[in-house]
């Protein structure tokens, strides 16, 4: 680990890590545009073994205990490709994090952006498409987010009644890594609470249950939603 250290020292220029890390983030994101236009969002809890400090507590899933640690937030490209991350010692949220920190730094770095006359052109095509769990299901943040032209991707907290499996047909899903996969989609238009007008998209696995997912972007077709939600594990694995 000195040995490390020091090579990090050496490579970020006088001891700036994040700076350098940025650099780097930029020129992945700058050779492949089209992987950093759809961005993937999501916290992980860092238990912290130490002793130098009183951290407050989070909960641990996979120890089902209250323990001292912080909140990592990642942002990564479909790919997997790292884009930033932001740490919290106190974590105020998802949503919180995202509109507060994460969307105003990705509106100014996100290369390849529709410039202004696209933008005006098209009045619903999206700067870049954010995907996230079910922690930022949020139709007021969404709202937001559409003014701002920036689509959203995430599952439907609240999906209600199961749809008619008369509606599903099957499509074939082709993942990021290149693989092709059949499974049953429908879609329909939602109104949600706030007036604001959604596309929601419903996977029907084999045991009969529907997966929800809600959509702010209108240029992809219904294959495409499911399968950029689908791809979101590239960023957990």
């Amino acid at each position: 680990v000195r040995t490390l250290r020091e090579k990090l020292r050496y490579l970020a220029k006088e001891g700036q890590p994040e700076e350098w890390a940025a650099t780097l983030c930029a020129e992945w994101m700058q050779a492949n545009p089209k992987a950093a236009s759809i961005l993937y969002i999501d916290g992980h809890v860092r238990v912290y073994h130490g002793e130098q400090t009183q951290l407050p507590r989070h909960y641990v899933s996979r120890e089902k205990l209250c323990l001292r640690a912080t909140v990592d937030y990642w942002v990564n490209a479909m790919d997997g490709q790292p884009f930033l991350y932001v740490n919290k010692a106190v974590d105020p949220g998802l949503l919180q994090v995202l509109e507060g920190e994460i969307v105003p730094r990705l509106e100014k770095e996100v290369p390849g952006q529709p410039l202004t006359p696209q933008l005006e052109a098209d009045p619903l095509l999206p700067r870049f498409t954010l995907i996230f769990d079910r922690e930022g299901y949020s139709p007021d943040f969404m709202k937001r987010m559409k003014e701002k032209r920036i689509a959203c991707i995430t599952y439907h907290k609240h999906p209600g009644e199961d749809w008619a499996t008369s509606e599903f047909s099957t499509q074939v899903l082709c993942t990021v890594a290149g693989n092709l996969q059949e499974v049953k989609l429908a879609e329909r238009g939602t109104l949600l609470p706030n007036r604001i007008w959604v596309r929601e998209v419903r996977r029907l696995t084999e045991n009969g249950h529907q997966t929800a997912i809600l959509s702010t972007d209108y240029h992809t077709d219904l294959r495409g939603i499911a399968a950029e939600i689908s791809d979101r594990w590239c960023q957990e694995n």
